[in-house]
């Protein structure tokens, strides 16, 4: 019995020597398949630039918009970022993370802010 890619373990019948011992076995051998272990997609931060000339309550917007953050955690965040320079809205595989920067610098351009938005290996 032959089995495509996709089946369970191979199973061969006849009285041959399969398991290797010398001595014919009972006929039978299975092979078995091992899995791939999967590797865990790298995270990236997702980082807000403090700058002079975008309001705060804009950036309050931005986080509560696109980071799904409730007035209270936008506001801490954007108080983090206004004193500290820079602040991170989230952690996300990278194609996540890719979107989220590029919806904020194009919601920012829209509305003529300069608000920059960064992403980072973790």
């Amino acid at each position: 019995m032959i089995a495509d890619k996709f089946s369970a373990p191979i199973m061969q019948e006849n009285d041959d020597d399969f398991d290797g011992d010398g001595k014919p076995g009972d006929g039978t051998t299975v092979i078995t398949r091992t899995k791939p272990k999967l590797k865990k997609p790298s995270l990236y931060r997702v980082l807000l630039l403090n700058d002079d000339f975008t309001p705060m309550e804009f950036v309050v917007e931005v986080l509560a918009r696109f980071f799904q953050m409730n007035l209270e955690q936008a506001t801490k965040v954007m108080l983090h970022v206004h004193q500290n320079g820079v602040g991170e809205c989230g952690v996300y595989t990278y194609e996540v993370a890719e979107t989220k920067v590029t919806q904020v610098m194009d919601y920012a351009k829209k509305n003529q802010h300069p608000l920059q938005c960064v992403m980072e290996k973790k």
